[in-house]
């Protein structure tokens, strides 16, 4: 999960021209509900995270527990299927890194950390980490602040800082092998709008998937309380989880019903 947020710059003040751009590229998201701006290319994108994720497989330490790979496919395939999205092809890799994490690069590429697989307490908690990442993708989350950023003219000076703050190790791996629209789209922070979307449509795939969404939750409430000391999971860097946030997915869980 290392990603994280950033808002938009207002529109009045964008250029006009980066205005009709804006609207030239407007698009209806029926899974988010709303219009989006999609400057970039999606497939573009999915280039580099193919690229990207070749290079970290190649020079970072890949877990060799096996049980531990085939689970996170497992969980990783079952959420997929709930996605509708079965008929591409997902990669799933667990890394030899400390920190709680989890990521997914454009293309269907996804990581977790050692430390994230000996967080989650059980496969809910896992499938309400994987249902997260692959709920970005269903958002076009990273095509989405690609094009904010873009039009919010962000320098290449805030791409550098985003690499050079990530506190986990792996974030910083994928700052080494990513082209600069991969930073934008996967380092930078994403939106507390795109990372609430991202909560409830990652419950939604879940229990599609038949895993619990109350227990799934009870990762990001523990989480929320190891924060609250002097070392949080890394994740939290990125992906803040407080009281608020859990307080949402709860009362998101109550209004579907979920168990």
């Amino acid at each position: 999960m290392s990603q994280t947020r950033r808002a938009m710059t207002p529109a009045r003040r964008l250029t006009a021209p980066a205005l009709a751009m804006a609207l030239a590229a407007c698009s209806y998201n029926s899974d988010l509900g709303r219009q989006q701006v999609l400057l970039v290319d999606p497939a573009a994108l999915s280039q580099q995270g193919a690229q990207a994720w070749s290079q970290m497989k190649q020079t970072e330490r890949v877990s060799t527990d096996a049980a531990a790979n085939a689970r996170v496919r497992r969980v990783g395939g079952q959420i997929v299927q709930a996605a509708g999205l079965g008929g591409q092809a997902w990669e799933y890799a667990v890394f030899q890194d400390d920190a709680v994490n989890a990521f997914v690069l454009p293309g269907g590429k996804v990581g977790v950390t050692t430390g994230m697989m000996k967080f989650v307490a059980n496969d809910d908690e896992l499938a309400a980490v994987l249902g997260h990442e692959v709920a970005h993708v269903i958002a076009n989350h990273a095509a989405e602040r690609y094009s904010q950023t873009a039009l919010a003219q962000v320098g290449a000076g805030l791409v550098g800082a985003a690499t050079q703050n990530a506190e986990s190790g792996l974030a910083q791996a994928l700052g080494r092998y990513a082209g600069p629209a991969l930073q934008v789209a996967v380092l930078m922070p994403y939106s507390r709008q795109h990372e609430l979307e991202a909560d409830r449509l990652g419950l939604d795939l879940m229990v599609r998937a038949g895993f619990s969404a109350r227990r799934g939750v009870d990762l990001w409430r523990r989480m929320a309380a190891r924060a609250s000391g002097s070392s949080g999971p890394a994740i939290l860097s990125t992906h803040p989880s407080d009281a608020a946030r859990v307080q949402q997915l709860d009362a998101y869980i109550a209004a579907r019903g979920y168990s």
